[in-house]
């Protein structure tokens, strides 16, 4: 009956089922271009004609076959899925501005404004749901302003659900509202804090003294202002208290201090009955260990704890404020066993105690840790042994890195179960890039076939949910494919990765 209604257009009855059929993308591998694109591509065509065909047709579909407006909104809301979905495989911001548009679309012509006169419950789900999928949108978009307006309107909306339909999905949609409500808490501190001390210290014998190798790096120029930096070469513990109280006191608010700690390890000795911050040993500031401002000192006993050692517990008054560690040793671990007393947000970031024997020989000049945090295309050249390459090769690697740094970035932002201390860092584009780094570092370090033992990798604290961050299956194939590039494959372990 439609077709002989309206036979100049693509039959609305025709286009629905293939809609239908095709809905179902979530389900696609996230990996290789060519397993999802055409679907994709397939999908939009439908979706496309679908829209097209009841804008043409709107006046005949509305008299004659009671079209309702809910339904416009859901093909609607449909594409704009489609483009979320998209933005999610690509990582290109122009899929998720579209996605905005359509949905912005949707609240502005009040597509789904006469649903809550239907007794239907699955109608209004329809609507709950729309409102869910543009908060997200707007919040990765950082549309603050609408984000609030929408969270007040899908209160009301699930107020509304819940004392009207007696389902069994109510606590569900409370806990939507609720996990909005902390996304957006961290998100406003996310925006908020800005790296602006840091004290970078070494005493490692291999390390030069010039303390420019170990400074931070971004991948492009930036408008915002470099931290001020404290560069300390084996300082005596009243000197690097001294400083670090400096950097605490003129903090600004809303700042983080960095510290940076490349030292050689001080291990426990003997057994200890309690194992508190000072029972897991440190790391030494300085090599002159009898020595204390110029006056020597004598140890009564062993038992004694080394006078340079800076132990965990030594930093803990510093954690009234937001701080950001990394502890590149042989005794890195001993940070593990940090405790945050103040509930202000921390990280440490530890590099593995100990490297493969082939490594060692050769590691001479400097940490691999370090290099990975400031040139991880250098530090993925050394472990597959690949002293040197053409400049286009390079460039073509760089661009790829950037890639992965950026997968790597979307895959905390979109953990449930990372603890919330990674993402209050993530507002600040130094702290991010060596969040990025350093996964990628330990991601590497787990696939490298040489890189056997538990010791071999990097840890931190609080600790990252593995299976989403550095053993992910999209990212260890990121990994063996910079690989390929460098046509150094065969140095990595392919079964880590998953059946594709």
């Amino acid at each position: 009956q439609l077709r002989t209604a309206i036979p100049p257009a693509y039959p609305l009855l025709d286009l629905v089922p293939k809609a239908m059929f095709t809905c179902h993308y979530r389900d696609l591998p996230q990996y290789g271009q060519k397993q999802w694109q055409s679907y994709f591509g397939r999908t939009f065509d439908v979706y496309t004609k679908l829209w097209k065909f009841q804008q043409q047709h709107r006046q005949v579909l509305d008299n004659r076959y009671g079209l309702k407006r809910w339904q416009i909104g859901e093909i609607a809301s449909k594409i704009g899925q489609l483009y979320y979905h998209y933005y999610l495989r690509t990582s290109e911001t122009s899929y998720l501005n579209e996605a905005f548009s359509f949905y912005s679309a949707i609240r502005q012509r009040s597509y789904y404004s006469q649903v809550n006169k239907e007794d239907r419950p699955e109608l209004v789900v329809k609507k709950l749901r729309y409102y869910a999928r543009f908060i997200v949108v707007c919040l990765l978009l950082n549309k603050m302003d609408v984000v609030k307006d929408l969270v007040k309107e899908l209160s009301d909306e699930i107020e509304d659900y819940t004392h009207r339909f007696n389902t069994e999905d109510q606590v569900e949609w409370n806990l939507v509202l609720q996990e909005v409500a902390a996304f957006i808490e961290v998100s406003m501190i996310v925006g908020q804090l800005s790296l602006a001390d840091a004290l970078i210290i070494g005493n490692c014998n291999n390390q030069v003294k010039n303390c420019e190798g170990i400074m931070l790096k971004t991948d492009k120029p930036t408008r915002r202002e470099n931290p001020h930096k404290y560069l300390l070469y084996k300082p005596t513990f009243s000197q690097l208290y001294t400083f670090l109280a400096a950097s605490f006191k003129e903090l600004p608010a809303n700042s983080v201090l960095l510290i940076y700690l490349s030292a050689t390890g001080v291990f426990p000795t003997g057994r200890s009955d309690s194992e508190g911050p000072y029972d897991f040993g440190g790391v030494l500031t300085n090599s002159n260990r009898d020595i204390i401002n110029g006056d020597a000192i004598h140890k009564r006993n062993q038992s004694h704890k080394e006078m340079h050692c800076l132990h965990p517990g030594d930093l803990y008054p510093f954690t009234r404020k937001p701080l950001f560690i990394i502890v590149d040793s042989s005794n890195s671990v001993a940070y593990k066993n940090f405790t945050n007393l103040f509930g202000q947000p921390l990280v440490c970031l530890l590099s593995p105690t100990a490297y493969p024997k082939a490594l060692q020989d050769q590691s001479q000049r400097g940490s691999l840790f370090t290099l990975f945090l400031n040139n991880p295309l250098m530090a993925f050249l050394f472990v597959s042994g690949l002293s040197s390459m053409r400049r286009g090769l390079w460039e073509k690697c760089q661009e790829y890195l950037r890639k992965i740094n950026r997968d790597i970035a979307q895959l905390l932002t979109h953990s449930r179960s990372i603890d919330q201390a990674f993402l209050q860092f993530f507002g600040d584009e130094f702290l991010r890039l060596l969040l990025t780094r350093f996964i990628f570092c330990s991601a590497t370090m787990r696939m490298h076939k040489i890189f056997r033992e538990t010791r071999n990798y990097p840890e931190s604290y609080p600790q990252l949910p593995r299976d989403e961050t550095v053993e992910n299956p999209h990212l260890q194939k990121h990994i063996l494919e910079l690989a390929s590039i460098l046509d150094v494959r065969n140095v990595f372990l392919e079964n880590t990765i998953d059946d594709y």
